[in-house]
């Protein structure tokens, strides 16, 4: 596999992960004890920290990039072996 094709597919690790880590440990302002900004919604976050949700989806990407990587070396899982993918021909042949 190229360098270039593992960037990309850690970098939609990274992405599906950031997604997925977002929305834990956040919590509004009325939650926290804080006043609202005029205008502000209620449902706006009060403790957003971007560093830590980039360092959680760090981590979970390289984990699940080494196992993609691995899986790929070892061929622990191949898409043969999945089957709804390929179901058995007696199920799609209809006679009469």
């Amino acid at each position: 596999m190229k360098w270039s094709s593992m960037l990309a597919v850690y970098l939609l690790f990274w992405v599906i992960s950031a997604l997925f880590v977002l929305p834990f440990g956040v919590r509004t302002h009325a939650e926290v004890g804080e006043p609202l900004v005029p205008g502000q919604a209620d449902s706006a976050p009060a403790n957003f920290r971007p560093g830590r949700v980039a360092l959680r989806a760090t981590a979970i990407a390289a984990v699940a990039f080494a196992l993609f990587w691995l899986n790929r070396q070892h061929n622990w899982l191949s898409v043969e072996d999945i089957s709804f993918l390929h179901p058995p021909a007696s199920l799609g042949s209809s006679e009469g």
